[in-house]
């Protein structure tokens, strides 16, 4: 007598395997070699790799990254400063790291090297015989002025700062959002002083950033419902010494205020649904004001 063909089900991805197993998501018929355990059975690998692809990731309670707690872009942004910083003071000899600035902090500030020449926020003016400044088409000193700073004091002073409310505003936002924050503060804040101070006045720092992030963290918390103290008192001193220290840019300082003030409400009102879409036109549209600024004031010192 011939024996009857078993009908044991097989491995759907190993038809030689008989298996009495099966996935608990699309029951398919899996064995041990390919089954995956899950909370409730067993899953095979394709049904695994839908469930990866379909869950969201975690986000924070702006919709930024989780990422953000590791602080990448706080520790780049004092790196890439600290770098140029170095670089211009190779350029520019010791005086250009402390003792030779004067200005509003005595002594203390460096002076000014070629890479500061090149790379602050100037309107119009006439350098080694030569005119410069944005005006005649030198538009990357409203982003460069940001990066640069006259003396390792001036420096230290400003990354202290991002150091401090750096980390928290990317731990709460994500990567992405900080970065915006902490760009359109700068550039808002350069645009300022590109604006309001006079055309031959050259100046340059991080401060216009700061100043953003600083009033950033206070819209944070106010959303977050958060004491504001901290953040309210680092604000007021800043206020202080941009008001009563000479030679500092009052222009640029309030600019990256407004401008950074303005891109974290963005950041921190915008609801469901179509989060991420609303912060990013919201961001556009302040980038747009901050160009179209930016342009009327060529318009004017070339007319």
């Amino acid at each position: 007598m011939s024996e009857a063909p078993s009908t044991a089900p097989v491995c759907y991805r190993h038809p030689s395997r008989k298996t009495l197993l099966s996935c608990s998501r699309c029951d398919r018929p899996i064995c041990t070699s390919c089954m995956n355990d899950a909370v409730v059975g067993h899953q095979c690998p394709e049904c695994v790799k839908e469930g990866r692809r379909s869950q969201r990731s975690a986000r924070t309670a702006f919709g930024g990254s989780r990422a953000g707690q590791l602080g990448y872009v706080t520790t780049a942004i004092i790196a890439v400063n600290s770098l140029v910083m170095i670089a211009s003071a190779v350029l520019g000899g010791p005086r250009a790291i402390i003792g030779g600035g004067g200005g509003g902090f005595g002594s203390l500030l460096g002076s000014g090297t070629p890479l500061t020449d090149f790379g602050a926020v100037l309107g119009h003016a006439i350098y080694g015989g030569e005119i410069h400044g944005v005006a005649e088409g030198e538009w990357y000193r409203l982003v460069t002025a940001m990066f640069l700073h006259y003396g390792v004091v001036h420096l230290l002073l400003n990354m202290m700062l991002v150091a401090q409310v750096g980390r928290y505003l990317e731990a709460q936002l994500g990567p992405m959002r900080f970065a915006a924050l902490y760009l359109l503060g700068g550039l808002g804040g350069n645009v300022a002083a590109y604006v309001f101070q006079p055309a031959n006045q050259a100046s340059a720092g991080a401060s216009t950033a700061t100043f953003g992030l600083v009033v950033g963290a206070i819209v944070i918390n106010r959303r977050l419902v958060k004491d504001n103290s901290a953040f309210t008192s680092l604000l007021i001193m800043n206020l202080i010494y941009t008001f009563f220290i000479p030679n500092i840019s009052i222009a640029g300082h309030l600019g990256g205020l407004v401008a950074g003030g303005a891109t974290a409400v963005v950041l921190a009102y915008s609801h469901q649904p179509h989060r991420s879409i609303k912060q990013a036109a919201g961001c556009a549209v302040i980038l747009a004001l901050i160009v179209a600024a930016a342009i009327a004031r060529t318009a004017s010192l070339l007319s």
